[in-house]
């Protein structure tokens, strides 16, 4: 299209920069009309049918302009990127690329990994699971084909990043063995590293952005138990809105071999006790 002369200005929306820029580059092409974007939006189902008018809405969506991209070419992008309601955010390549093999690819890979163990699971093993294995593994449902796209075309950063994982494991699996010793010591120190290792992970947590990207917010859980009938979800947010609680956050946990779940209000601390007393006195069961 470029060799053609096709249009203005050309961007493509793939889920990694540096590649693309330097195949350009190899084919002798003028990036001044080019720019490397990523709408960092998806689902785990892909397709016509799969889509959302309001996909992109409130997303970062990277731009990946070079030292040749005309200005004209960027605002075309950002403009684009403002229909789509999206958040701009320009990033060099390569430091993009590094970025998503953290926060996207490798954690793709080890949702996987964890999502194969049930494979050959025990039906009875599987049937207790609840909300953490459906968290954990709930982008394992992706397509293998668009992945093996993705991380053939980002495998240096998304390996190194595996590598560290597998040093994590190695340790936590011998502190682990550790505590299955009849010493001790060695069962104080097994213990003294699997700590360590959940201390690090809740380090980690608390710098996944929260909400609209903001400083991620403590918020207090008020759950609820529901039938699992039409209309309940509806019922529930009124009573709130009745009670001038806002939900910040919402998760629905169902119940094994029941027509029923447990829905997680998040709320602010202060707005917690006025939540649980709005909904007991309008008929809910509040579990705690």
């Amino acid at each position: 299209a470029m060799r053609r002369g096709a249009a203005r200005a050309y961007l493509d929306v793939a889920s990694v920069k540096g590649g693309p820029r330097r195949e350009l580059e190899a084919l002798g092409l003028d990036l001044a009309p080019y720019i490397g974007t990523h709408p960092m939006s998806g689902r785990e189902r892909s397709g016509p049918l799969a889509a959302t008018a309001d996909l992109f809405e409130g997303r970062p969506w990277v731009l990946t302009p070079t030292r040749d991209t005309e200005t004209e070419v960027l605002n075309l992008a950002l403009e684009l990127v403002a229909l789509c309601r999206a958040v701009p955010v320009v990033m060099d390549a390569d430091a993009h690329d590094r970025a998503v093999a953290l926060v996207s690819h490798m954690p793709h890979l080890v949702s996987s990994m964890v999502a194969a163990r049930l494979e050959n699971a025990d039906e009875t093993a599987v049937r207790l699971c609840g909300q953490g294995i459906r968290d954990v593994t709930r982008i394992a449902a992706s397509d293998p084909r668009m992945w093996i796209d993705i991380l053939s075309a980002n495998p240096g950063p998304v390996a190194d990043l595996l590598a560290q994982v597998a040093d994590d494991l190695e340790e936590t699996v011998t502190a682990l063995r550790a505590l299955q010793s009849a010493d001790q010591d060695k069962r104080t120190e097994g213990a003294a590293g699997v700590e360590a290792m959940l201390r690090r992970g809740n380090a980690g947590q608390t710098r996944v952005p929260g909400k609209h990207g903001s400083a991620p917010a403590a918020y207090e859980i008020v759950a609820v138990l529901i039938d699992d009938q039409p209309g309940q979800l509806a019922r529930i947010f009124a009573d709130a809105d009745r009670a001038g609680v806002n939900i910040e956050d919402v998760r629905i946990e169902h119940a094994t071999g029941r027509q029923a779940g447990l829905i997680q209000l998040m709320v602010e601390p202060k707005a917690a006790p006025v939540l649980g007393a709005a909904l007991r006195e309008r008929g809910w069961s509040i579990r705690r």
